[in-house]
């Protein structure tokens, strides 16, 4: 029997929590203090009870930082994919709104515009952009040519095919940025403004969104002090230098959010809810071609190996975000788990964020196991 996402406050005192998930918190305190990142949020929702939401280190590695907090915003880059642009494909394929075997060009004529009729960007669809499967690049730094948001995306919808749409899985940005133009295109309105009502406020995220105030920003981790593009520190802003030029909003990155919120969207992933129907879930939830690929539509699916871990079903969906953040949702046993760090301050070097995230989600998994 799936039972209703009641999201009550995790059971137990502080002491009980870290007993039963001690090891999570260890090697969490391991990352701070190797320097993987200064500070993390993090949080389980398992059948619809929240049975950790905390947080450790600081904003950076200076001493005087402000501490991280567990209602924390940051910026959860490549979980825009799914948080928002997915998830509003998800709505408007529900809503019989957008059709996923639809062709891009037929949604964004710009992209076809001037290609021979033999051209394979002419066969691309929105199945194909959603499972990574396109034949777009993965890569792209538009920003240091395009200064401004048109001609950014003309630059994009412009991009030749590298492959034969399906034959080829390659985790592409470009393809995210179109499908954020395709569902602002479907809907009419701006991917922040839509999503902002018709995701974000039914399930009651209310810190999650794009483009964060002034105001808010020194609430928020920095991401880098940015040596190359922009020459500044990075703090409240979204870091994707493309999502920048595109002015914070894009289907591929820009959103901000807190742990809290990320499980809202989790529980509407799992339970049966007014807002996403589990058929929808497991349509979208189905790895896709071609052959090898983890890819569902818009979501990832456990690999080998996994940033997971051991014990996610093969009935599980999540995404990672170059920022140091990751989502995994367990379909089956009905478990999500959310970390989410500033793991590039104060710069992209390390990656021990690799190492740091399937020995959490194992921890994780133990623990509850051990609680039952």
């Amino acid at each position: 029997m799936r039972r209703v996402a009641v999201f009550s406050s995790a059971g137990g005192s502080m002491a009980e929590r870290q007993g039963r998930f001690g090891k999570a918190y260890q090697i969490l305190d391991e990352a701070i203090a190797s320097r993987t990142f200064p500070g993390c949020a993090f949080g389980v929702l398992a059948s619809g009870r929240v049975e950790l939401q905390d947080a450790l280190g600081r904003f950076t590695y200076e001493e005087a930082s402000q501490v991280v907090g567990p209602e924390t915003v940051f910026d959860v880059a490549s979980l825009t994919k799914v948080a928002a642009t997915t998830a509003a494909a998800m709505l408007l394929v529900q809503r019989g709104r957008l059709d996923v075997d639809q062709r891009l060009g037929e949604v964004l004529p710009e992209f076809v515009k001037g290609r021979e009729a033999s051209d394979p960007a002419r066969r691309v669809t929105l199945r194909h952009l959603l499972a990574h499967s396109s034949g777009l690049p993965g890569i792209v730094e538009f920003f240091r040519s395009e200064k401004t948001a048109a001609s950014l995306l003309s630059a994009c919808e412009k991009l030749k095919l590298e492959a034969e749409p399906g034959t080829r899985a390659e985790y592409s940005d470009p393809g995210f940025i179109l499908l954020g133009k395709v569902i602002e295109a479907v809907t009419g309105e701006a991917l922040d403004q839509w999503t902002s009502r018709e995701i974000f406020a039914p399930l009651g995220m209310a810190a999650t969104g794009f483009c964060p105030s002034e105001a808010s920003r020194t609430a928020i981790p920095p991401t880098e002090m940015d040596q190359g593009f922009r020459g500044r520190l990075i703090q409240g802003e979204v870091q994707d230098e493309n999502a920048s030029v595109l002015g914070g909003v894009a289907g591929h990155a820009g959103l901000f959010s807190c742990v809290g919120d990320v499980l809202k969207i989790s529980a509407a992933m799992m339970e049966p809810s007014p807002l996403i129907q589990p058929e929808t879930v497991r349509t979208f939830a189905q790895r896709q071609g071609p052959a090898g690929s983890s890819r569902a539509l818009g979501w990832d699916t456990p690999s080998e190996p996994s940033s997971s871990g051991r014990y996610f079903s093969p009935r599980s969906i999540g995404h990672l975000g170059f920022s140091g953040c990751s989502l995994w949702i367990d379909l089956e046993s009905e478990v999500a788990v959310v970390l989410l760090t500033n793991r590039t301050w104060p710069d992209r070097s390390s990656l021990l964020i690799r190492q740091v995230r399937p020995a959490f989600h194992d921890a994780v998994r133990e623990g509850l196991s051990g609680s039952r």
